[in-house]
């Protein structure tokens, strides 16, 4: 049978060098335990037949290996979503507008884990997934199968790490600037029928968020912050999986303190207004957050010869609590609210998958989430008079305090057609239905086509029918009635429930290898969008806020090169985009008046619309030491300028550049021994991500500047 062609473009950094570097315990000689081998033949058989549940016909797959993760600066402490930054399409923004942008999307990226779909979570900052569980990553972008939904920006298909038939583990740790400290330690094996693979982390420092000034040390910024990841299965036989998988994060964060601001409202004894004077200056504010994750997923897998299937429950918990400065949040924001948001998701997922004939293969699933969402606010204000002024410098308390319970509901059905030899076409329809704020639905027709030139190239077409609800997370309504006549109330009285977003969405793409080592990519996009959703951050607290565009569009064209030999190569990505939208009509109680006035008859840029983004890298392998390097290009975000149109401007470009130097030690009496030296920003460039400005922008952050690591590590 022919297979399907896809698409295939594989960023060098992050999947090159096509030889790979072992742990130990990868190494080890199993030939003597034929158990355990078969326990591995089993458990190759069933990965395989899970990978397949999920079909990429006629999309674009970025892969990212344990090889790429290595040669970063950072290693196996990089930041997830650092890590993606290095593919096609990924910008970067501030940690509480997002972190990462794909395809001009404001979020709306689908974490999976071992096939399992993962709730979102509420953080700001935090990033659950460690990049130390990861052994493969499928970054699938374009016109999606109807498989996936719901956030379909990019899908992040995660395989974790497993056990190997000799027990083994890692343990680690790197230090650097800012007091960074990080130690870590994995655990694996395999014991007859039972496969393990623990992991646990922790990172301290003194830049958790990005710095409101271009100094190299913030004030008030510390974070400390805790990850575990466990990945359990046991083999009911040879075509019968059992796994529970189970993960945490847990995260501290000081807000970091913007000195020699003036006060804008007069607290008694504290602050006077008028004269400029205050005992509680900026530099010593004393704002905090707290946010948790953990989700645990329990699943069966059975393949039986043509017909394949998984079956997940899970339950995921996340909590943000943001703690203001009791004096300070009402000094120059005339408002304090202690605010506590937590959600709970628990839900099924099944997906299976049926060989018909050699021409046709059918996949079908289903999915259901019901999600429980606490909104709980003490919020101090000051009352003002009817002209807006402040009318006591006494503040008063209101509590606003919500809970939605909400539903959400897929089915979807698809045919992978072999039409001919190099021909294939994978056609479907999904339905989607949420209840929440708002009860919407929809049926989304998808179809792609991936075309197989020659042998050395591939096309690729599709259009794709998306539903896309607003996260619940964070779509708590505030009760603005409440704050009317107080120094948080808002200037438009009005704020209509957030509404799904519904898109349709076409790619074209090719990728052609030109010789033995180098292979490029070319994918192009265009999106129009109803009800499109975009997020900001609107109050002290770092919690993002989703609100509609009545109307919008994004377009973009997507350029990769890879380079590989021996003992080096290279990688190139080019993206130019654009994303426009006009009229808001939701949340119009986030803006001002003018602002929104404005917007409802122009179409504006998106404040996350950045016009070119670059990444690229080079690494060179000798016996057992590697050097690599790689940057990032940003031509700049979106900002306003003074007097003119919203989101009008946009920041200045910036690159920086990154240097990692590791070697090994092998079979030494402490194990096998890496040791890395890192260099992140190796120029020192200060440069903005946010100014403060634009479209629920909240304040100016400035990019990390020069920082230095060191770190060893053993496996057993």
């Amino acid at each position: 049978m022919q297979h399907a062609p896809k698409l295939r473009a594989l960023p060098l950094l992050l999947a090159a060098a096509f030889y790979t570097t072992h742990s130990h315990a990868e190494d080890a000689d199993t030939s003597t335990d034929k158990p355990m081998q078969q326990v591995e033949v089993t458990a190759a058989h069933l990965k395989s037949a899970r990978i397949d549940l999920s079909p990429n016909v006629g999309t674009t797959v970025y892969s990212i290996d344990r090889h790429m993760i290595d040669q970063l600066g950072q290693g196996d402490n990089t930041p997830f979503n650092e890590v993606l930054l290095r593919l096609p399409g990924v910008s970067q923004d501030s940690k509480a507008s997002g972190s990462i942008h794909v395809r001009d999307d404001h979020a709306n990226v689908q974490y999976r884990v071992n096939g399992v779909q993962l709730p979102e979570s509420i953080s700001g900052f935090g990033q659950s997934i460690d990049t130390r569980f990861v052994q493969q990553t499928d970054f699938i972008t374009g016109a999606l199968p109807a498989q996936f939904g719901l956030r379909t920006a990019g899908i992040v298909d995660i395989q974790t790490k497993e056990g190997t038939t000799q027990p083994g583990g890692r343990i680690g740790v790197l230090a650097g600037t800012n007091n960074y400290y990080a130690p870590s330690a994995e655990f694996f094996g395999t014991q007859g029928a039972f496969n393990y693979y623990l992991s646990g982390s922790y990172v301290r420092n003194d830049m958790g968020i990005e710095n409101p000034l271009p100094t190299r040390d913030a004030l008030h910024n510390h974070t400390q912050q805790t990850k575990s990841f466990g990945a359990l299965s046991y083999f009911l036989d040879d075509q019968t999986r059992l796994g529970l998988m189970f993960g945490t994060y847990n995260g501290r964060f000081q807000i970091p303190n913007n000195p020699d601001q003036a006060p804008a409202f007069s607290l008694t004894g504290q602050s006077d207004a008028g004269a400029g004077t205050t005992n509680a200056p900026s530099s010593q504010l004393d704002q905090k957050q707290r946010e948790v994750n953990r989700f645990v997923v329990l699943s069966l897998q059975k393949s039986l010869g043509d017909l394949n299937y998984q079956v997940s429950a899970f339950h995921q918990y996340s909590e943000l609590h943001y703690t203001p400065d009791a004096l300070g949040d009402l000094i120059y924001n005339g408002v304090g609210s202690n605010t506590l948001r937590s959600n709970s998701a628990s839900g099924a997922q099944f997906d299976t998958s049926y060989k018909l004939n050699p021409e046709h293969t059918l996949r079908a699933g289903l999915s259901y989430t019901r999600q429980n969402t606490h909104s709980d606010n003490t919020v101090a204000v000051f009352d003002t008079n009817s002209d807006g002024t402040q009318a006591s410098s006494d503040p008063r308390t209101i509590l606003d305090n919500s809970r939605q319970t909400g539903k959400l509901g897929s089915v979807y059905l698809q045919d992978e057609w072999h039409i001919a030899a190099p021909l294939t076409l994978n056609y479907g329809i999904r339905y989607d239905k949420v209840q929440a704020f708002i009860n919407e639905q929809q049926w989304s027709p998808r179809v792609n086509l991936a075309w197989q030139v020659g042998k050395d190239t591939a096309l690729h077409a599709g259009y794709s029918r998306y539903f896309t609800p607003p996260p619940q997370e964070l779509a708590a309504q505030e009760s603005i009635d409440k704050y009317a006549g107080t120094t948080n109330a808002p200037e438009v009285g009005v704020s209509d429930n957030v509404r799904a977003e519904r898109t349709n969405y076409f790619d074209v793409g090719v990728s052609h290898k030109v010789n033995g080592q180098l292979t490029v990519t070319a994918d192009a996009y265009y999106k129009k969008i109803h009800n499109m959703l975009d997020e900001g951050q609107f109050g002290q607290a770092l919690i993002l806020s989703p609100f509609n565009y009545e109307r919008g569009y994004a377009k973009g064209v997507e350029l990769s090169a890879i380079y590989s030999q021996a003992h080096w190569g290279g990688f190139l990505n080019l993206t130019t985009q654009q994303a426009k939208a006009q009229n808001i009509v939701s949340g119009q109680s986030l803006f001002g008046a003018d602002e929104l006035s404005y917007i409802s008859n122009h179409y504006i840029h998106v404040d996350h619309d950045q016009t070119y983004t670059v990444s690229g890298g080079a690494h060179y392998h000798w016996g057992d030491s590697q050097v690599s390097s790689d940057f990032l290009y940003g031509s700049g975000l979106r900002t306003t300028p003074d007097g003119a149109a919203p989101n009008s401007g946009h920041l200045p470009s910036y690159t920086t550049v990154n240097l990692a130097l590791t070697h090994n030690w092998k079979q030494t009496g402490a194990g096998d021994i890496e040791g890395r030296i890192a260099v992140i920003n190796l120029f020192d460039k200060s440069y903005l991500l946010r100014d403060g400005s634009g479209v629920g922008v909240g304040a100016p952050q400035y990019g990390a500047r020069r920082s230095l690591y060191a770190g060893l590590s053993t496996s057993f």
